[in-house]
């Protein structure tokens, strides 16, 4: 199951178009959604160097997150939260969840974390109408970020929000805000800071230990309740936020065929998880329902988290 992103079509035109309780002028290529040109705030989107309040506490995130991620931090909240004794919930409880969480490390949205995961599953929706994994893959990608919840342990936003990378192995200069690594235990760690570190060469990115925050918390929680997604979706959900890779092509020589396959998925999903924000909120009870009957065909009606 694969699709080449180079093969989607450019003929770009005006639309007025209403998505199941979105309705909002925007670029359309040939039914393909397109990227506004700003986010809600009026900047480009993943500007990290516009002035405003929010940008310095978007930095300071930063330089905390790249101070603590540590291979001994990520193996140690590895091992605590595969434990998965934190709740028994459903997947749409968890959603609901997400109403009381607003992600620091984000530059472009300020709106409940539900809205995000409902404006992005909607807007492929519309687009690839077939895929319903998709669909359901938007709908839970971030719903790691319960983290932040008290129940959960309460992590601070550096160990949950933000771009992922890989530790064990050289920090990458194209991370956002990476001048903050040479701080980090590991950056003078002759084990951790060569290129490939403690990997090597096309061993697969399941061998590599990314920082720890909602993604890979969130694959954990799928992959052990025993979703049905495909291999595409699981990727998907443990890499959306490894900016580094899928947007600047950084550590690709870790990557094996599969990896590889997977990632054009990625790049696909990337485009509305990023550019889909927005100030304009979908209808939660409209369309709930169907996203209610994908939750009950891939995930059991109760999960560990």
């Amino acid at each position: 199951m694969t699709i080449l992103i180079e093969q989607l079509p450019f003929d770009i035109q005006a639309d007025e178009t209403t998505v199941h309780g979105v309705n909002e002028t925007e670029l359309v290529v040939d039914g393909v959604f397109a990227a506004p040109e700003t986010n809600a705030f009026g900047h480009n989107f993943r500007d990290y160097t516009a002035e405003s309040a929010r940008q310095e506490g978007v930095e300071n995130f930063y330089k905390i997150n790249h101070l603590n991620q540590t291979f001994d931090f990520v193996k140690k909240m590895r091992a605590k939260y595969a434990k998965l004794d934190k709740a028994e919930m459903s997947i749409w409880q968890c959603c609901e969840l997400l109403n009381d969480v607003v992600d620091d490390s984000d530059p472009d949205l300020d709106e409940p974390q539900i809205q995000h995961l409902l404006q992005s599953a909607e807007a492929i929706r519309k687009d690839y109408p077939d895929e319903d994994w998709l669909h359901l893959t938007a709908l839970i990608h971030d719903l790691g970020k319960v983290l932040l919840l008290p129940s959960f342990g309460e992590l601070p936003q550096w160990a949950v929000v933000g771009d992922t990378f890989p530790v064990g192995c050289a920090f990458h200069d194209s991370i956002v805000h990476s001048k903050y690594f040479k701080e980090n235990p590991d950056y003078n760690n002759p084990t951790y800071n060569s290129k490939f570190g403690i990997y090597s060469k096309g061993c697969g990115l399941h061998n590599v230990m990314m920082s720890w925050g909602h993604d890979d918390y969130m694959y954990m929680v799928a992959k052990e309740n025993g979703t049905t997604l495909p291999s595409a979706g699981l990727f998907i959900i443990r890499y959306h936020s490894f900016y580094v890779l899928h947007k600047s092509g950084a550590y690709m020589e870790l990557m094996n065929k599969e990896d590889k396959e997977n990632l054009k998925w990625l790049h696909i999903f990337n485009k509305y998880d990023l550019y889909s924000k927005s100030k304009v909120q979908v209808n939660v009870e409209e369309v709930k329902p169907y996203y209610m009957s994908l939750v009950e065909k891939y995930f059991p009606a109760k999960l560990k988290w």
